[in-house]
């Protein structure tokens, strides 16, 4: 079912963004746009019931499926259930044999990132547009928001003032968190491997000295040898 959901995400992509940046859409087209969110939305509640219905260890399928357990409950979180993508980079990974694991990271934390940010900026706007005291009211406004609120810097100059564009911004802030533990790790195990190979070179390099070093003595030991027996068959 993966590029079913994955066809099914683009498209509640598609239908959830389009009202939120051209607020002055007719009135059919946001009915036509509110009827595909709602049937991708059914699509997904009905995906996952299944899952659990199929799961042999149903207890251990909850647990490990929290997120998408809270996106099917709670209505403002729907517009998290376009990760949904990241399907997409998955199946298109698995025809890259020759990619290295830290590239096929690299590759994932900067699609997770950029819908994460998207994703976090239509439902802050959604949000925050036309709420008093709001200060997020453009898309380009609710970018910068979710970009701040991502890396975590937080500079304070956009912040929301709803219940829903709080608990979106909480969401930002714990996957900006994953993110970031993402990159540091990949960044770590690269550190290490480039210093475990320059000392595998400098090992390398050693013993090869050392090798040399021992077929100099072994030659002197066969040079002194040869010139101990001419002295001795001088002598006798």
């Amino acid at each position: 079912m993966e590029w079913p959901l994955t066809v099914t995400a683009v498209v509640f992509l598609a239908a959830y963004a389009w009202p939120i940046l051209q607020p002055g859409l007719p009135r059919g087209w946001r009915v036509a746009c509110g009827v595909l969110t709602a049937a991708a939305y059914v699509v997904f509640v009905v995906d996952y019931v299944v899952r659990v219905a199929v799961s042999q260890d149903r207890p251990r399928f909850l647990r490990t499926h929290v997120p998408e357990l809270l996106v099917v409950v709670l209505p403002a979180l729907r517009p998290l259930r376009m990760l949904q993508l990241l399907n997409l980079l998955g199946q298109l990974n698995r025809s890259a044999a020759g990619s290295s694991f830290r590239g096929r990271v690299a590759a994932y934390v900067a699609s997770a990132a950029t819908l994460v940010v998207l994703t976090g900026a239509l439902a802050g706007l959604d949000a925050e547009r036309g709420a008093p005291g709001a200060n997020i009211e453009t898309f380009g406004d609710a970018v910068w928001w979710a970009l701040t609120t991502v890396s975590t810097v937080g500079y304070g100059d956009l912040y929301p003032v709803t219940v829903t564009g709080r608990l979106v911004a909480a969401v930002l802030m714990l996957a900006g968190i994953a993110l970031l533990g993402a990159v540091t790790a990949s960044l770590a195990s690269w550190l290490i491997d480039k210093v475990s190979a320059d000392d595998d070179a400098a090992d390398d390099a050693a013993e090869a000295a050392t090798r040399d070093d021992i077929h100099r003595l072994l030659d002197e030991v066969s040079a002194l040898r040869a010139e101990v027996g001419e002295l001795r068959s001088r002598k006798g």
